[in-house]
């Protein structure tokens, strides 16, 4: 490591002000870069404001030359993740740098903080959850993200890589063109399943909001569970949730797919909120916060993204989970061209060894349109 290179720990807000604003300085000529809103990374790398940190803990660093912020990453270690993925299983993101070197020296001293902590693998990059931004974009480079997705530098793959890590999961995503989009096959799924009284397709009802989001997240935690990297939601984690992303659900984009009256599958639509974002260059005040709101009441965005969809585990791999799953797609579709203007889809990510989510993830026309990896390296101690 340079001598005028230094690595210090995120201390006060003066650091974590300069943590989260190296973004910009990083992505300052990447047209493809969508400025996050600020508030909302800080509040995700705070305690007391992310629920994550009532079963996890995070350490963050700056590199610095003469005084400049270089790079950053965060360190972290989750109970739930240690319960799902195994003892030892350790996490660094929040991942960016200007260089190689300041690259490599962040990684390491990330790690030699997991092994302080008893870890002897590691996994990343993830910021700071599965939940949050998972993985390093490594196709898509040229196409902005979609809302709550990641953008990255092309040269991080080799730096990660020099530094000893190894692919451990690819996520995708899905682009398919929503406007012009009809399957004769899927038509008829869809007409048989409306003609099944056993079958109700709704859409969620904003005035039950708290009770709504329950009802998915749960849904979403039983769904998920036997998915590769899977941490369930807390209840605070939940409701967590449901608030965050209450501002940017819309009744016809979410659905619920009912079976004799119980809820069993459900499909979130979000509009690309990067698009009604990207001129505020993460400010909501003293002027952003109206605009972002007036957008918010009734958004036209080109693209839309299935961030979260997952029909109950009992009834995996069966035709009704088939059935209801294209039906969730069909409907929202409908609405998502006629009242809201969408001409693009994007689902997604699934992970690359999930046949069931693929299956319905490829439907006619559909691409491969984002590749992110998560990448592991065991930890000598």
């Amino acid at each position: 490591m340079s001598s005028d290179l230094v690595i210090r720990p995120v201390k006060n807000k003066a650091d974590r002000k300069a943590f989260v604003d190296l973004a910009w300085v990083v992505y300052r000529d990447d047209p493809a870069w969508v400025p996050p809103l600020k508030d909302e990374v800080h509040a995700l790398i705070t305690p007391g404001r992310n629920p994550w940190f009532e079963h996890a803990k995070a350490k963050l660093w700056l590199a610095e030359r003469g005084g400049r912020p270089v790079g950053r990453i965060s360190a972290q270690v989750d109970a739930l993740v240690q319960r799902q993925m195994g003892d030892g299983t350790g996490q660094w993101g929040m991942f960016e740098a200007l260089d190689e070197e300041a690259a490599l020296a962040l990684i390491a001293i990330a790690e030699d903080w997991l092994r302080g902590e008893g870890m002897s693998r590691a996994l990343g990059p993830v910021s700071l959850s599965i939940w949050d931004e998972p993985g390093l974009e490594i196709l898509g480079f040229d196409e902005p993200p979609t809302v709550m997705m990641g953008h990255h530098r092309p040269e991080y793959q080799a730096w990660i890589e020099a530094a000893g890590y190894a692919k451990a999961r690819d996520l995708l995503t899905y682009e398919v063109d929503i406007a012009n989009w009809s399957d004769p096959m899927i038509d008829r799924l869809t007409a048989a399943g409306e003609r099944n009284p056993r079958i109700r397709i709704r859409k969620v009802d904003k005035r039950r909001f708290a009770e709504e989001a329950r009802v998915i997240l749960n849904l979403l935690n039983d769904a998920w569970s036997d998915n590769w990297g899977f941490v369930p939601l807390t209840p605070s984690e939940i409701a967590y949730a449901g608030k965050k992303l209450k501002p940017i659900i819309y009744e016809e984009l979410v659905r619920v797919a009912e079976y004799d009256g119980e809820p069993v599958a459900f499909m979130i639509t979000l509009p690309d909120i990067n698009e009604l974002i990207r001129d505020l260059n993460g400010e909501l005040f003293p002027f952003g916060w109206a605009k972002l709101l007036w957008r918010l009441r009734k958004p036209r965005t080109s693209r839309a993204r299935v961030p979260l969809m997952g029909v109950a585990k009992k009834l995996h791999h069966s035709r009704v989970a088939t059935q209801m799953a294209f039906m969730l797609i069909e409907f929202t579709r409908r609405d998502a061209v006629s009242k809201f203007g969408m001409r693009t889809g994007e689902f997604g990510w699934i992970l690359e060894d999930n046949k069931g989510m693929l299956s319905i993830a490829e439907l006619p026309g559909a691409r491969v349109n984002h590749r992110y990896r998560i990448f592991e390296k065991g930890l000598a101690a």
